[in-house]
């Protein structure tokens, strides 16, 4: 309930601020922007360069305006939109912009209306004024209003974010161009990561795995050279523990590579596997209500690693917390840290998990500020 009466707060908040900005922007499109362009000469009777220079000024301060209901779309309305517009374009978001700030303040003032007959109402029911059926029609109207308003206000908002959408954002053309270029960049960064995963498991197996076996096939032929049957079984016996120590070295590197855990019983155990090892005390809250698709699983999985293990080597954190929920079609994945923070997105790790995260297309941020906490966050899709 609290939750529902903040949210209709910040509409009705942002409708109120929105009906101010249409009659500001209506002000400035209307007055100052006609008088500037009639005095320079819009019809072409001053000179080119002062046409141009009134036009820039036009501009700049369409973009200014704006700049203002960006900042209330995203305050008040949850509607984000990027900076990468043109004066002329904003200019455009002007013209049509206030017509629904006005539209805003109309539904405004139905409501106000609807709040001064309902006092007004109340007040004739608590002194007899008004018997049953005006009682009963009184209700019907008050009903009917509050439909009216709340789907005046939603729609309102509606039409607001997207003509912020349709003028602000980039145009059809731009998107398919940078969704290339990330498209470019994802696939370079893949490639990077893959050989570098390579890289990697080859000095595992080559340090680890590879320096066990030679071990084991040293004790192997000490033992078949050896002529005392006690010596013999001793070398036979530090074989023997070798080999353990070889496939528990092999199995914690296809770990690493793809945990089981994720095939066989899913990304909560394969979490409570990361928290075991972690070397610090590691909290999992991990609700899903479906299972997520597997390449989603592993992304999520191995950002949980090796988020919980840079706090573990580099921030000095005596404990980190693991959120992961699902709502609306995306896995949510949070890690917090109370170490020292200062990490850095561009190192290699962090940079590593956002290219993972970018390949199937979701997002990646990282706060960590100096002191701490180190909080990184990432939102894959899996609808």
């Amino acid at each position: 309930m609290r939750d529902l009466l903040r949210h209709w707060l910040r509409l009705g908040t942002g409708l109120l601020l929105g009906v101010l900005t249409g009659v500001v922007e209506l002000t400035y499109l209307l007055g100052l922007g006609s008088v500037l362009l009639i005095a320079a000469g819009a019809r072409g009777d001053g000179p080119p360069q002062t046409r141009h220079r009134v036009v820039g000024w036009v501009e700049l301060g369409a973009r200014h305006l704006a700049e203002v209901e960006r900042w209330r779309l995203a305050t008040f309305l949850d509607s984000e939109n990027s900076a990468d517009y043109s004066g002329r374009r904003a200019a455009r978001y002007l013209a049509a912009r206030w017509v629904v700030g006005l539209l805003g303040g109309a539904v405004l003032l139905l409501f106000g209306w609807g709040v001064l007959a309902g006092g007004i109402w109340v007040w004739e029911a608590l002194h007899g004024q008004s018997g049953l059926p005006l009682l009963l029609g009184q209700f019907a109207l008050a009903l009917v209003g509050l439909f009216l308003v709340v789907q005046g206000g939603l729609g309102t908002a509606a039409l607001d974010r997207r003509l912020a959408r349709r003028f602000l954002g980039p145009s059809g053309r731009e998107v398919l161009e940078r969704r290339i270029t990330e498209l470019t960049s994802s696939r370079a960064g893949i490639v990077a990561a893959v050989d570098a995963e390579r890289r990697r498991i080859e000095r595992d197996l080559h340090d680890g795995v590879q320096q066990r076996l030679v071990a084991l096939g040293l004790l192997v032929g000490r033992a078949r050279r050896s002529t005392d049957p006690a010596k013999a079984a001793e070398l036979l016996r530090q074989a023997h523990e070798e080999s353990a120590r070889a496939l528990d070295e092999l199995r914690e590197v296809a770990w690493r590579v793809h945990p089981t855990a994720l095939d066989n019983l899913g990304l909560v155990d394969a979490l409570a596997r990361v928290a075991e090892s972690a070397g610090l005390p590691v909290q999992v809250d991990c609700r899903l209500t479906d299972r997520p698709p597997p390449t989603v699983e592993t992304a999520a999985y191995f950002v949980v690693s090796e988020a919980v293990t840079n706090a573990a080597r580099h921030s000095r954190a005596g404990r980190v917390d693991v959120e992961v929920t699902d709502r609306e079609g995306w896995l949510t994945v949070t890690i917090t840290d109370d170490g020292v923070g200062g990490a850095d997105p561009a190192g290699g790790g962090l940079s590593g998990l956002a290219r993972r995260v970018a390949a199937v297309d979701g997002r990646f941020a990282v706060t960590s500020p100096v002191g701490g906490p180190t909080r990184i966050r990432a939102e894959l899709p899996c609808g």
